[in-house]
């Protein structure tokens, strides 16, 4: 007779505020850099992108909007704790990409370690709020529920969509910044591949 392993234990309130108000700073301080070196990245972060290269909207508020109609889908699908965490952290992200250029400015900024570092910060960030039963919306909600609900790897669901989206920033920006974009993709996504496994860690 086989026993169940025991379940993982919850985390405390305080361990899902500290990665509510970190994670998304971590990956605001990847946008900055993006932002500085004229690149992007995928997913609804890179959707935000285009609206702000395109369109010169401002990048907070265009994140924000952008991820509002995937709070319905959210709801069904991952109920409503994960939804309110995903929320905050959503509008702390476009709270933060605002403030932050006021208080960090770089005087040069070598585009390839910034497509590099700025992925790598993306994936650690979102890795924190995966682990938290939160992300940061749009399309990462869906990446999650099909890791969770198919086996899915989310890194590779994600990297699917992320083609897509720096496919499209060829409308805006250069190849060159665009081939550099999907270096800071490729960082990103191979973070999340590499730590976030079906099975390995399931954050409660």
């Amino acid at each position: 007779m086989t026993t169940q392993p025991p379940a993982p234990p919850r985390h405390s309130l305080f361990e899902d505020l500290q990665a509510l108000l970190v994670a998304p700073l971590v990956v605001a301080f990847a946008v900055l850099l993006f932002r500085h070196a004229g690149l992007l990245t995928g997913g609804t972060t890179g959707l935000a992108f285009l609206a702000h290269y395109g369109l010169d909207l401002p990048f907070g508020p265009a994140f924000f909007l952008i991820n509002l109609p995937f709070y319905f889908f959210s709801v069904r699908a991952l109920g409503w704790n994960f939804t309110l965490k995903t929320f905050i952290a959503v509008a702390l992200l476009s709270l933060y990409t605002e403030l932050l250029p006021a208080h960090v400015a770089f005087a040069s900024l070598e585009p390839v370690f910034a497509a590099l570092m700025g992925g790598f910060l993306t994936g650690i960030g979102l890795l924190m709020l995966v682990r938290h039963r939160a992300s940061l919306g749009g399309l990462g909600v869906m990446a999650v529920y099909l890791q969770e609900r198919r086996g899915w790897r989310a890194g590779h669901v994600q990297m699917a969509a992320d083609v897509a989206i720096l496919s499209a920033a060829l409308l805006v920006r250069d190849p060159y910044h665009v081939l550099l974009s999907i270096l800071g993709a490729v960082a990103l996504n191979f973070v999340i591949a590499v730590n976030h496994r079906p099975g390995r860690y399931a954050g409660t």
